[in-house]
């Protein structure tokens, strides 16, 4: 695992200069990952935030083969190159001995809805590919839709806040699992703001010899309506709170990767965010006690997959 200081000695695969905002999660992770990922390095991405604004044409932010596709199909676009890539070692084109790394980009819309078909196809061929989720819990780059990953009670412009309707009314998806469910060789969940943990993590997912998958929850200072320079901070509460909890499944194997000293109560968190500023107004009082005791519920079933005593 390099250190910090060793990270910061390598160079930018994502150059400066990308029109995202300011206190951007996405910007962080892909830094992140592409500087801990072994080089060389072929990116595929799907449509969203970090593509629009790393890609103003004639302009790009990455400095390496990348290609992008359509929100629906970021996935088999890499599983693709990788299969070429594998054709060409067979043949001799390549070298044997050839060790590119493939790694694919997607937000929430692109991962848990719109591309959900071609994830999946892709994880259950078993290419050797890193699919990293940056999600920022709904569709920020068209406007701030809903999307499966949004959170019970979070607005959005298609589930807002009024007199008949208190946000969105559903849960959030559980991509997570549903990735662990196709039995691949490494799958976990990380947070902007704990680098030392997604590093570890983008080191093990590409070490295996197989599809990978990384969720990571990714503050979105627009979305969220949080202030900018709390990027790093929401992203450590969201552990803490355990309403994203860090941890992988390795060769199907549960392990958490950081268990809160104290757990918080999540409205910690929610008072950061203004997507949630509704819930702290009289009559909301039995929604914000469903969704603590659902975090509560899911942490303890984590605990017990994890071999971890239940608190």
């Amino acid at each position: 695992m390099p250190s910090l200081k060793e990270l910061s000695k390598e160079k930018e695969s994502l150059s400066g200069g990308h029109r995202l905002c300011a206190g951007c999660g996405a910007s962080i992770v892909a830094r992140q990952v592409l500087l801990t990922a072994p080089k060389p390095l072929v990116v595929t991405c799907a449509t969203g935030c970090l593509e629009v604004a790393t890609t103003i044409f004639p302009y790009t932010a990455w400095e390496m083969p990348w290609m992008h596709s359509a929100f629906e199909n970021a996935a088999a676009t890499c599983s693709g190159i990788e299969s070429a890539y594998q054709s060409l070692k067979k043949q001799g084109t390549l070298p044997v001995d050839a060790n590119i790394n493939f790694i694919t980009f997607g937000g929430d819309g692109g991962t848990y809805d719109i591309g959900l078909q071609s994830l999946s196809g892709a994880m259950e061929r078993g290419h050797k590919m890193l699919y990293v989720c940056y999600n920022n819990q709904a569709y920020m780059n068209t406007g701030i839709q809903r999307s499966s990953a949004t959170p019970k009670g979070g607005f959005t412009t298609t589930s807002p806040v009024g007199k008949v309707k208190p946000g969105k009314e559903q849960s959030r998806k559980d991509l997570t699992e549903i990735m662990v469910a196709h039995n691949i060789p490494y799958v976990a969940q990380a947070v902007v703001g704990d680098w030392r943990d997604l590093t570890t993590k983008v080191q093990k997912a590409l070490s295996k010899d197989g599809p990978s998958f990384i969720n990571v929850l990714t503050p979105c200072r627009l979305g969220w309506g949080c202030a900018p320079e709390k990027t790093l901070d929401i992203g450590r509460l969201a552990a803490d709170t355990c309403f994203w909890p860090l941890y992988e499944v390795e060769e199907g194997v549960y392990k958490l990767t950081h268990k809160p000293k104290e757990k918080k109560p999540i409205i910690k968190l929610l008072k950061l965010q203004d997507r949630f500023k509704h819930l702290f107004k009289k009559g909301n009082e039995a929604l914000l006690a469903e969704i603590q005791e659902d975090i509560d519920k899911k942490w303890k079933k984590l605990l017990f997959l994890c071999g971890e005593k239940s608190e």
